[in-house]
């Protein structure tokens, strides 16, 4: 596949040009196999780069310059078409990013992109939790044939690397999800159960997670109205503000050890979702840094 050219997260100037020296890795997976409903998340994380440097890189709420926290965007990487396969590159990557001790944003993709760095992030750390923000459970233990597809990204978690998982925006699931969270009393914070202005439901996610965190967030987890562009969208999600107020509080009384965004799908002609997507990472950035 032909590799696109790409501009580093924040622009190039932005752009520490040796990892050695950064305090923060993005790394773009573009990778997308099987998906269940709308395509395009594979150039989805160079859309996300695109979209980066036209951020302006003072934090409107902490006043904090995130351009100068020290971040090197690693060249985008395109894992195989075998599921299993792309999985054990992904975590390698991740490993290796780890394992210079900066702090991953991994970038998709659809949302199987989060079960090798999540893999990597465990092996290194086997006392981390996930907290999931998703419009789907991605409990299901094979979808489309494959153990590995983004629908089974959460039970790989579970069942595979039987670590606790939080999960908040839920509103779609399958009877055989429904089932498992039935009889493994899992107690997802599903959409409706999150009307504003009344955020205290944050607190409770917050306390439940273990003190090292992995923060995966799903762009279909946020309302349509706030990302538009993503491969399965789901009315009734998360405001941007209320992710921002959990992102902030999950910083505040954790230790977030790496983070993703993935199912970014670009719309032709709007730059909305994209924008929202880098977005959302500076605020990663600030709040869990």
């Amino acid at each position: 596949m032909m590799k696109k050219p790409y501009i580093p997260f924040g622009g190039n100037g932005i752009q520490v040009p040796n990892i050695d020296k950064a305090r923060i890795a993005v790394l773009p997976l573009c990778y997308e196999k099987s998906v269940s409903y709308g395509t395009g998340t594979r150039e989805g994380p160079i859309h996300f780069l695109n979209a980066s440097e036209q951020l302006e890189c003072l934090d409107e709420e902490t006043l904090t310059d995130w351009g100068s926290l020290g971040i090197h965007t690693v060249a985008p990487f395109y894992p195989s078409d075998d599921p299993e396969k792309a999985v054990t590159e992904m975590k390698i990557m991740a490993q290796s990013i780890l394992n210079q001790k900066k702090f991953l944003l991994s970038v998709g993709g659809d949302h199987a992109v989060s079960i090798g760095p999540i893999m990597a992030a465990s092996t290194l750390f086997p006392d981390i939790g996930v907290l999931q923000v998703d419009a789907h459970l991605d409990l299901r233990n094979e979808w489309n044939g494959s153990r590995y597809n983004h629908a089974c990204v959460m039970r790989r978690v579970a069942d595979d690397m039987k670590l606790p998982v939080i999960q908040v925006g839920i509103r779609s699931f399958s009877p055989e999800e429904a089932d498992y969270i039935r009889k493994r009393n899992f107690r997802p914070f599903f959409a409706h159960e999150l009307e504003p202005p009344d955020n205290r439901w944050i607190e409770r996610a917050v306390a439940a997670l273990p003190e090292k965190v992995y923060m995966t967030i799903d762009l279909d987890g946020l309302d349509p109205s706030v990302i538009p562009g993503t491969g399965t969208p789901e009315p009734g999600g998360l405001s941007y503000r209320q992710l921002v107020s959990l992102i902030k509080a999950v910083g505040r009384k954790k230790k977030v050890i790496a983070a993703d965004i993935a199912e970014l799908a670009k719309i032709n002609g709007t730059q909305v979702s994209e924008s929202a997507a880098a977005k959302i990472a500076t605020k990663i950035f600030v709040y869990c840094l």
